[in-house]
């Protein structure tokens, strides 16, 4: 671990470079509620067709994933499954 650039304050641009990208990230991100809980009940209608899932638990939200240029936005799904659903 290099101590002097623990120590040592960031430059403004360096700054200004990082705030920029929360901002960016913070804008990729909004989707309204509305269409949230839309995509959310067109995923389930489809996983349904498929597995029986346990629709009290879903949780489904967006969220940033870091990527080789930086952070990138991403719809993060948790879906309880109970059984699939045999053809």
């Amino acid at each position: 671990m290099d101590l002097f650039k623990f120590f040592s304050k960031q430059s403004s641009k360096d700054v200004a470079k990082e705030r920029l990208k929360l901002i960016l990230i913070q804008d990729r991100n909004s989707i309204s509620p509305d269409v949230l809980e839309a995509i959310r009940e067109d995923m389930l209608k489809v996983i349904s067709k498929y597995i029986e899932i346990d629709n009290e638990d879903v949780d489904i939200k967006m969220s940033s994933v870091e990527e080789i240029e930086g952070m990138s936005p991403a719809l993060i799904a948790s879906i309880p499954i109970k059984r699939i659903k045999k053809k």
